[in-house]
């Protein structure tokens, strides 16, 4: 009797070892049929499955599941499961079968899978803006554009933007918009900054142009705009920028975006004022009036690139000043003439103008206002403002952007 006892208290003591040799395992109880006894036994791990269950003196016995096989969790199979996704028409396969996953579908870019078909995306028509993109998995989420957003397209992509702000742009609004159209700005011919619409001046041409680049990044205007003082030009006027300009020019309207932002600053104060300075001098230089049509039309032609047609030079005879005309028409020629530097191309057309019967005294003229921008605005006022106000930060990105 005694030893029946002491047969029986090892059994157990084997039993009770076996059964608490890991608490981290995950268990399943298992009937064994050599001590007639419910055993926890030790689940097998992800990729595999039970081969032979465990007994009161052996554990379990897993094995790594098959070829096209897979289990994703601890388990207690006897077998593995069989990868049975299929991938459908207009699927493709994002994640091959592995021992521990089934094989994963995706719909293709543009698509989204409803019920069993890859439908494509709803597109938001005009008035309507992307408020959640769709997904693989879900469609598009289209909403009305609010007060004071547009969106004039049909697209599963865009989001409503913003109306242009006319004014932050020295511009006034000509046409208000609404859910699907922009706000349409017109030159403020009312006020005498803008002088007779003339969008970029020459002294604010040679200042900006040492905040271009050589070679400009994706985002090399974001990077300006950061970097500079003050108040931040938005996101929207600079994504407006990009839209609506050239590389060099968005550089140029940025800058001067910024500048009427924080003409309220001390240092940007003293920057405006050396700019008016220069735009005097230039316009004592320059400003000779009583130039005929054939004078300013002999003049363009002179220059390089795409021409400043006769209609534009009618329109500057009607809406500028005499002593404006000139300085009109060679911003026109810049904007028409993408990242063409305005003095350059002065400087080719000069050169010309000896052949034509051109007034000396004009020639005279524009050879002072080549001389001064070099010597005095393009040096100075760079000085001034990339130097001392933004300093280090916009010199290490142009370094690094050249």
């Amino acid at each position: 009797m005694n030893k029946f006892l002491c047969c029986t208290l090892v059994l157990l003591d084997i039993s009770v070892k076996w059964t608490i040799q890991d608490d981290s395992t995950p268990k399943y109880s298992h009937y064994d049929p050599g001590t007639s006894r419910q055993l926890l036994c030790d689940q097998c791990p992800p990729g595999s499955y039970v081969k032979q269950h465990c007994t009161a003196s052996s554990p379990t016995q897993c094995a790594p599941c098959p070829d096209q096989y897979y289990t994703e969790e601890w388990n207690s199979n006897d077998e593995c499961q069989y990868c049975n996704t299929i991938c459908k028409e207009l699927q493709y396969i994002k994640q091959e079968c592995t021992s521990t996953q089934n094989r994963v579908c995706e719909c293709i870019e543009g698509r989204y899978l409803e019920l069993e078909f890859c439908l494509k995306h709803t597109e938001c028509p005009p008035g309507f803006g992307v408020a959640q993109p769709g997904t693989p998995e879900s469609d598009t989420v289209c909403k009305r554009c609010p007060e004071g957003f547009f969106s004039n397209e049909t697209s599963s992509k865009a989001a409503c933007l913003k109306h242009t702000n006319c004014s932050a742009l020295g511009l006034k609004t000509a046409l208000k918009g609404n859910a699907v159209s922009d706000n349409i700005c017109q030159e403020n011919t009312d006020t005498t900054p803008q002088k007779c619409g003339i969008d970029v001046t020459l002294c604010e041409e040679a200042l900006f142009r040492f905040a271009v680049p050589t070679q400009l990044t994706p985002n090399w205007l974001n990077i300006l705009a950061e970097s500079l003082p003050g108040t931040k030009v938005s996101t929207e006027n600079i994504e407006r920028i990009k839209q609506r300009h050239s590389s060099q020019e968005q550089t140029f309207q940025l800058l001067k975006l910024w500048k009427q932002q924080n003409k309220e600053q001390d240092m940007v104060k003293k920057i405006i004022q050396d700019i008016d300075l220069c735009e005097s001098t230039v316009l004592k230089h320059i400003g000779h009036p009583n130039l005929t049509f054939e004078h300013l039309n002999t003049l363009m032609a002179s220059l390089p690139g795409k021409k400043v047609g006769k209609e534009d030079i009618e329109r500057t005879m009607k809406l500028c000043q005499p002593t404006e005309q000139v300085l009109k028409l060679l911003n026109l020629w810049r904007i028409k003439n993408g990242d063409q530097d305005t003095i350059k191309g002065l400087m080719y057309g000069l050169k010309h103008l000896k052949t034509y019967h051109f007034p000396k005294r004009t020639i005279q003229s524009l050879k002072k206002v080549i001389k001064f921008l070099h010597r005095f605005t393009m040096y100075r006022l760079y000085q001034k403002l990339f130097l001392e106000m933004i300093g280090n930060q916009v010199k290490s990105v142009k370094v690094r952007c050249v």
